[in-house]
């Protein structure tokens, strides 16, 4: 029997951020790809992209086919990305191919039709720049100009076939009538393209948020599912790979203060270097002071740190800080701290996720803090959350850097969940703050959750807040039910009723 032969098709890299990731390796080399979207979904951006990104990383020259917007309108539209077409165009790197629909003229069909000019136009432009990747956009204005469905999928079928054999790896982008459905408007997919991806635009929680899906790789292998992702200001489209990310962080057994001694001794000597930690606890525990802990901590043993803010504005920490006899003025000065402060709702999850990875790459921070979680979560869906956090926590634990999130629980006391969206699996070490009401008064009780990797203090206890910081004191005795808000007074053996009165009052 004759062997076997197994056939690999090799990938172009993309070089756009995060999508050679979940590709396996980017874009089926030699190959068309349709790229299918809502209006607004970033076919456009994504088609010039990888055009560019080809130029610039690469130095493979491009071609772009525009049937929609004129030239201009593109090289236009496109400096606000930061990406200068008409420069590329005189380096001799760049060639369009314009055959948008002149608005002064009426198209009428007469007789039989073939896009046989299209075609040589394509051929000559991909040979005088020498182009390796080609993009077309949009084909479904095409199909706006001309009655014959069928002739247009032949034609375009035809241009499909002449682009494999000039070689390029091209990119075809069309319109589609709902972000679940027929995968293009006119049933196109099948006869134009050996691999198709998806472009979602969907409403959440009246935010919008932009998804991609590689539907198929025809003979390639290619990660599944649906990925966020963002376009931002000189960069374009950055894919944030969720389902790429692998557990391969190292572990670290050096322990760092928390910036309060009781509580490095309850943890069992200090937090691990690369661990993420989860400060939970109703407003008015102390969560924004175990940030400031945790900061004031690093910066005493020379460290640098970075802060987070979606609260409270620079001048709110800086005082709340001071009055603890902590000066973050000082500590920024020194360049030991870095304080960013915004409203959750000024962009989406997905922009403030790469804001926060381009500035711990810029200040490589020892600490990072976070507070509060549940501000950025009160403006997103629960799964749109859970992604930015396990992707924030993964990129803070690939810098063996440490990470304090704060999140505020929905009740005053108590709970029955320690965040609404249930992120407490991710985190390394969980402090749980509670209110405790006991004769009439409400106190503080703190207690150390889970600690992964270490042995700690099991117990929950008392705290009281002055103006110098947080003192932990003693064990709640002869009490239960404090974590669910609902404590209730018992007497062991040994006790009786006025030695639970006088240890309450104490």
């Amino acid at each position: 029997m004759p062997k076997k032969i197994d056939v690999i098709f090799e990938k172009l890299p993309t070089g756009i951020a995060g999508f050679d990731q979940v590709s396996n390796g980017g874009l089926p080399k030699g190959r068309t790809t349709l790229i299918s979207g809502t209006a607004g979904s970033a076919k456009t951006v994504l088609g010039v992209q990888f055009l560019v990104e080809g130029i610039i990383k690469f130095d493979q020259s491009a071609v772009f086919i525009t049937f929609e917007e004129c030239p201009d309108d593109i090289r236009k539209n496109m400096v606000g990305l930061g990406w200068d077409i008409a420069a590329l165009e005189s380096e001799g790197k760049w060639a369009f191919v314009d055959a948008s629909p002149d608005p002064g003229v009426e198209c009428v069909t007469s007789g039989d039709f073939d896009f046989g000019g299209l075609l040589a136009r394509i051929e000559h432009a991909v040979r005088k720049v020498g182009a390796v990747r080609v993009s077309m956009d949009s084909i479904s204005a095409i199909f706006a100009q001309y009655q014959d469905v069928s002739k247009v999928r032949s034609e375009l079928f035809r241009i499909a076939v002449g682009l494999k054999k000039l070689g390029v790896t091209a990119i075809i982008t069309a319109e589609r009538n709902t972000e679940y459905g027929d995968v293009s408007r006119h049933g196109i997919e099948e006869f134009v393209a050996d691999n198709v991806i998806i472009l979602r635009n969907v409403l959440e929680s009246e935010k919008r948020r932009r998804t991609m899906e590689i539907l198929k790789f025809r003979g390639c292998s290619h990660q599944k599912g649906e990925w966020p992702f963002t376009i931002m200001p000189g960069q374009g489209v950055i894919l944030i790979p969720l389902s790429a990310m692998e557990l391969k962080q190292k572990s670290s057994n050096v322990r760092i203060t928390s910036g309060n001694k009781e509580l490095d001794k309850m943890c069992g000597g200090g937090f691990f270097r690369d661990s993420i930690i989860l400060v939970s606890g109703a407003t008015g525990t102390g969560k924004t002071l175990m940030t400031t802990e945790f900061i004031h901590g690093g910066a005493i043993a020379g460290e640098r740190c970075l802060l987070f803010a979606f609260e409270e504005s620079r001048e709110q920490l800086a005082r709340n800080a001071t009055g603890w006899g902590i000066d973050y003025d000082k500590m920024e000065a020194e360049g030991q701290l870095k304080v960013v402060c915004e409203y959750p709702e000024t962009m989406g999850l997905e922009d403030h996720l790469i804001r926060i990875k381009d500035l711990i790459e810029e200040f490589k921070p020892h600490r990072i803090a976070v507070d509060s979680l549940s501000a950025l979560e009160r403006g997103s869906s629960e799964r749109g959350f859970r992604e930015f956090v396990i992707a924030l926590s993964s990129f803070i634990k690939d810098q063996e850097t440490a990470g304090l999130f704060t999140s505020t629980t929905s009740t005053l006391v108590g709970g029955t969940s320690i965040t609404e969206a249930h992120i407490s699996t991710i985190t390394d070490s969980i402090i749980l703050l509670r209110y405790v009401e006991m004769f009439g008064e409400m106190r503080r009780g703190l207690t150390v959750l889970k600690m992964r990797g270490s042995m700690h203090d099991k117990d929950i206890r008392e705290f009281t807040i002055d103006g110098t910081g947080r003192h932990i004191g003693k064990t709640f005795r002869n009490v239960t039910g404090i974590l669910g808000g609902h404590p209730v007074y018992t007497a062991n053996q040994e006790s009786d009723t006025d030695r639970i009165v006088s240890m309450f009052a104490e």
